[in-house]
């Protein structure tokens, strides 16, 4: 079942099951399902101890017809090649769902930033950065963080390739600090994407956003962000959650008042005036919105005939398995697919990438502008395809994106 196919097998499937709605050539479809290139790289660090330690990394650009490949770098025990390469898969649709020009890349190393120091990281990051700098670069590929990396590693990054240019190249990637070229607006990207989709969402069901019940699986950057802007246009905060469990409080909480708390404290659980509650009762939770911005394949097919929410967001990668998202849509949950819905924070990097090559930068207010008007066209194209094609809105994303990907490539031609 879901949990012995690996990411890229997920990945391919899910290509399939779209492409099957378009009229591709045997030819085009099967150069989609194929990454363009792929680095592996092996390289030495010296660790604080005055040792050298061998680390294992990849590059993957899945496709470049639409522009300059983009996608985060995570640091992990678990990172696989295959898992790499699903992940520049879904940045290629990611990027083309919401019609910025790029194509799909990821990155990965292989190793325990938590039992690492600042200055082995600081190592690890800039000789990797030297050995994918084949690659990367402004015009080629623009890396961003991802799971364990954050400003900071863009900063050794853009730093790295700039001394080796021998002039400032902030472009080079995106999620870099506002000192040195980061984007106002990007911390917020993400989450706010998300508040983005959930109204437009709200308002294709009917359901006024004042009072529309929420509840959010993983208060990290995106599920506490999203939260807080729920709340900011009228919706009520029912539950939220992290790794340590959920709270609950049917007659609302105060979302910026739990981000306190959860500094203070390193966790949500025990915030006064709530019921605990586990992450796994939280998706079963009744509300009107679902927001799971935790992990991965949280939504199961074990779960799902029990969600009782009326529309999931997903601001994480991947929290819904594909059998779960049958038995959700012959259900009539509205589910706002991973890849429009956490679009928000791609699109900034977009923003914060073009700033960067023109050296002239934009006001806050006029990035959620932007921002706001590329997440509301995206959903209602999606929508538009999803009412056509009588499909879940999954399915309806993935066909506009490989739609866009198909017709750049027929339109640039096979070289030579």
């Amino acid at each position: 079942m879901e949990n012995e196919r690996s990411p890229y097998e997920i990945a391919v499937a899910q290509f399939d099951k779209a492409a099957a709605y378009l009229p591709l050539k045997a030819g085009i479809r099967e150069m989609l399902r194929y990454p363009k290139r792929e680095l592996t790289v092996n390289f030495p660090v010296k660790m604080d101890d005055g040792s050298v330690k061998m680390f294992t990394g990849y590059r993957v650009h899945h496709s470049a017809v639409r522009g300059p490949t983009k996608g985060g770098i995570r640091y992990h025990p678990d990172v696989t090649l295959d898992e790499v390469r699903a992940l520049a898969m879904w940045m290629t649709w990611k990027c083309a769902v919401v019609g910025i020009p790029y194509g799909g890349a990821k990155g990965g190393v292989v190793c325990d930033p938590k039992k690492m120091s600042l200055t082995e990281l600081e190592n690890l990051t800039r000789r990797y950065a030297t050995e994918i700098a084949v690659l990367m670069s402004p015009e080629g590929d623009i890396p961003a963080p991802d799971v364990n990396t954050n400003a900071q590693t863009m900063a050794w990054i853009m730093d790295t390739y700039s001394m080796h240019r021998g002039y400032s190249t902030p472009a080079v990637v995106t999620g870099k600090p506002v000192e040195i070229g980061g984007s106002l607006g990007r911390t917020e990207a993400t989450g706010r994407g998300v508040m983005f989709t959930a109204r437009e969402a709200l308002k294709y069901k009917n359901i006024p956003i004042e009072g529309a019940t929420v509840a959010v699986q993983g208060y990290g950057n995106v599920g506490s962000i999203s939260a807080y802007l729920m709340q900011d246009k009228g919706a009520k905060i029912i539950a939220v959650s992290d790794s340590q469990g959920g709270i609950y409080n049917p007659k609302g909480l105060d979302a910026r008042d739990v981000i306190r708390f959860k500094k203070e404290t390193g966790t949500v659980v025990g915030y006064p005036g709530t019921d605990r509650i586990t992450n796994e009762e939280l998706l079963e939770l009744e509300c009107d919105v679902l927001i799971p911005s935790a992990l991965e394949k949280v939504i199961t097919e074990k779960n799902a005939p029990k969600i009782k929410a009326k529309i999931i967001a997903e601001g994480a990668n991947g929290p819904t398995t594909p059998e779960a998202d049958e038995i959700l849509y012959d259900r009539g949950v509205f589910v706002v697919p991973d890849v429009l819905a956490n679009a928000g924070g791609v699109t900034v990097s977009y923003f914060e990438w073009v700033q960067g090559l023109q050296f002239f930068f934009w006001q806050e207010r006029e990035i959620n502008v932007q921002l706001r008007e590329i997440m509301v066209r995206s959903f209602n194209d999606v929508v538009r395809i999803a009412e056509e094609k009588k499909v879940d809105m999954r399915v309806a994303a993935y066909i506009l994106a490989i739609d866009r990907v198909a017709k750049a490539t027929i339109i640039r031609g096979i070289y030579p």
